[in-house]
């Protein structure tokens, strides 16, 4: 039964489900309803039920109540696919909710260029399959492949490495470690292993901070030309604008990448850049950072213009996590090969996809097994995660059961109060601030030692946001607030608020120790 059917049943006082379990399914949540309202014994049951139904259909809970809703819906696809299927071996099988999962992927943040999905357990290793991906379609566009019949190599040594941008964060496996910049991820007592198999590029990045949009160039990647019309943003809209792609800064950038692929001239060296890999718009675990869409843009077009291959890394900005279904809508142009996991089931249970173009599939074919990718494991497109997965797709991206839709343009509302965010912008104690989609994140304004992953200046802060029920993770001085695409722009707001609130409170910390400080040199 479907949500509007289901709230029709209530108010007409009827349970009208097709079997017991979706009764006790619908009972159960009227229970969870009256916990909340104010009953007495001498109340009517129609007064019950009237009272139940302005909590549901109008009330400040319902999007609340969608959301318990929708852990109750994946619960009982999860229990259905446990109890029909069990395991199954995927190798040469294949079962109803892994092909509606697959085709629910390419109908959707696939749509328009992937054909292919390739499915495992975890972000990380789904950007190991894609690098996999990326590093056999670049050899096979280049010829690379002539010189390794029957997969075995001859006297002629090739090294492929990433292209990549500094503070990436792309998994926590020894693969995925190589593809990212050197970082608190990388060192010795973190990956020993680690040496860093790519060309990392120090990206543009924008934030906001005292109520504008600031566009902060890398050094080296400055020009005269440039106005200030280029850096500054009066609304995070102007960002994304396509119009950008005919200003001075295309040009910079374009120049700026293409000197630093001069590092590895072309096929007549043993060392090529074999893959392109970007977590589109916002880098999580590196920082929350936004990098410039436009330079994004433009490095991928500079990729194209050498057949290197894309990958996005959409892991953490897949799924609505940005306001849109993919972040590769707001950044205006497609990969060939993109990573998916996080949001995909709904939170519930582990479950990635690799999304991969007809020629990158292409690039795998040939008369000997040893061509395929052999790339899997035991659990690959188990039944449970392929019904949640199915289920929060269709749940996140149907106006009926996620209300922050808008209807017939593939993005969510607004979900943070733009005063509130320009307030907190604004803020003595804080840097940078990011709004976009189900993330706000915010750099606390720290020196020395309190810079960096390593910092645990915002501890103070946290702990008091807990004592409101808020709990936030650090990334040293950033800390950021992250809520589903379902959650109602009030809960947001109020999030904010107490934000607001204890940062008021952490900054006259601040001074009363610093006061106290220099009273105590004083004396």
């Amino acid at each position: 039964m479907t949500w509007l059917k289901r709230r029709y049943t209530l108010c007409g006082g009827r349970l009208l489900s097709t079997n017991s379990y979706q009764k006790r399914l619908l009972l159960l949540l009227i229970q969870d309803v009256a916990r909340t309202l104010p009953f007495t014994r001498s109340m009517t049951i129609s007064l019950l039920l009237n009272n139940l139904m302005d909590a549901l259909v109008g009330g400040p809970k319902d999007l609340m109540l969608l959301c318990r809703w929708f852990q109750t819906e994946l619960a009982r696809e999860m229990g259905y696919a446990a109890a029909r299927y069990g395991h199954v071996m995927f190798p040469e099988n294949v079962y109803e909710p892994v092909l509606e999962c697959a085709e629910l992927l390419l109908e959707g943040v696939g749509k328009g260029w992937a054909s292919r999905t390739y499915y495992s357990d975890n972000g990380s290793t789904a950007i190991e399959i894609a690098l996999k991906m990326a590093f056999r379609k670049f050899s096979f566009d280049n010829g690379l492949l002539l010189d390794f019949p029957n997969n075995n190599r001859t006297g002629k040594s090739v090294q492929l490495k990433v292209l990549a941008l500094k503070g990436s964060y792309h998994g926590d496996t020894l693969g995925a470690m190589e593809a990212q910049a050197p970082s608190s991820y990388t060192g010795f007592l973190q990956q020993p292993w680690y040496t860093g198999r790519g060309l990392f590029l120090d990206p543009p990045t924008v934030s906001m901070s005292n109520y504008k949009w600031n566009l902060s160039l890398p050094e080296g990647m400055h020009c005269e030309n440039m106005t200030k019309k280029d850096t500054n943003f009066s609304t995070r809209d102007e960002i994304f604008d396509k119009s950008r792609d005919k200003s001075n800064l295309t040009g910079v950038y374009s120049s700026y990448i293409s000197q630093k692929l001069l590092q590895y001239p072309g096929l007549k060296e043993s060392i090529h850049v074999g893959a392109l890999i970007i977590e589109p718009v916002i880098q999580g675990a590196g920082g929350m950072l936004m990098i410039d869409p436009l330079f994004q843009r433009v490095l991928v077009s500079e990729c194209r213009s050498r057949n290197i291959p894309v990958i996005f890394d959409e892991v953490f900005t897949g799924f609505w996590r940005l306001g849109t279904e993919s972040a590769a809508e707001l950044l205006g142009c497609l990969p060939d090969i993109a990573c998916f996991a996080k949001l995909m089931t709904g939170g519930v249970i582990p479950l990635a996809a690799t999304l991969a173009s007809d020629a990158v599939f292409d690039s795998f074919l040939g008369e000997s097994k040893l061509k395929a990718l052999l790339h899997g494991h035991s659990y690959s497109a188990h039944a449970m995660g392929c019904s949640a997965a199915a289920k929060s797709i269709k749940w996140f991206k149907d106006p009926q059961t996620n209300h922050n839709i808008i209807s017939g343009r593939r993005l969510l509302r607004e979900l943070w109060d733009a005063e509130l965010v320009q307030q907190i912008s604004s803020h003595p104690s804080v840097e940078r601030v990011i709004a976009l989609g189900t993330l706000f994140a915010l750099e606390l304004r720290a020196e020395g030692h309190n810079v960096g992953y390593a910092s645990l200046y915002a501890h103070s802060l946290l702990q008091k946001l807990r004592e409101d029920g808020v709990y936030m993770r650090p990334l040293g001085n950033v800390i950021y607030l992250m809520c589903g695409p379902c959650t109602s722009p009030e809960i947001c707001t109020s999030l904010l608020i107490k934000l607001y609130t204890r940062l008021e409170e952490f900054t006259q910390a601040i001074l009363d120790g610093r006061e106290l400080c220099f009273t105590n040199r004083r004396s």
